[in-house]
């Protein structure tokens, strides 16, 4: 079987999770040549431009030509407003750039108790929107190509079959606290 490469943007906390993400590449992109990796990396965009200039910089820049937003999700991922400007930004379908599949990975160092696989208030909230309407879907880290790759290419399939839901308020700063409130 012939295996589908897909342009995937990574969307992450940069401070925390920048060795998930070096070695999501590692793994994905130079080991096993699934993906075409794109993010937006620390310094990329001047951030005293203003909030509008930074989205429109993002999606025309960024996620372009992108098919699938990847969000790897730590402990802090979903207090991130960037975090939350990507996920929109690539959900949206316009006249230049088509709406992107979404995915979350779920991080080892992500705060779980045994009972539960995550807390929906501790991940970014226009991501879980997207979970319960079924455009999105969340999973824990893997290391397997085949799986990643499966769940890369099932989040493209599923980017014109189910309607996002991209309703939540754009978040104006970064969050702080334990959760997010609905």
């Amino acid at each position: 079987m012939q295996t589908k490469r897909h342009k995937v943007f990574v969307s992450y906390h940069h401070a925390n999770d920048q060795v998930y993400r070096d070695r999501f590449d590692e793994l994905f992109t130079f080991t096993h040549d699934i993906i075409v990796p794109k993010s937006v990396q620390i310094g990329d965009i001047n951030t005293n431009l203003k909030s509008e200039t930074i989205r429109q910089k993002i999606r025309d820049e960024y996620l372009r030509d992108s098919t699938v937003t990847v969000v790897l999700i730590g402990g802090d991922t979903w207090k991130r407003k960037h975090v939350d400007w990507e996920i929109a930004s690539s959900i949206r379908n316009t006249e230049y750039n088509s709406r992107s599949g979404l995915l979350g990975i779920i991080l080892p160092t992500y705060p779980r108790s045994d009972k539960q696989k995550y807390n929906k208030y501790t991940i970014p909230p226009r991501l879980a929107d997207n979970v319960e309407y079924g455009f999105a879907k969340l999973y824990n880290w893997n290391n397997d190509p085949n799986i990643v790759q499966k769940w890369i290419h099932e989040a493209f399939e599923r980017r014109n079959k189910i309607l996002p839901n991209n309703s939540y308020p754009s978040f104006v700063h970064n969050r702080i606290g334990v959760r997010w409130q609905q």
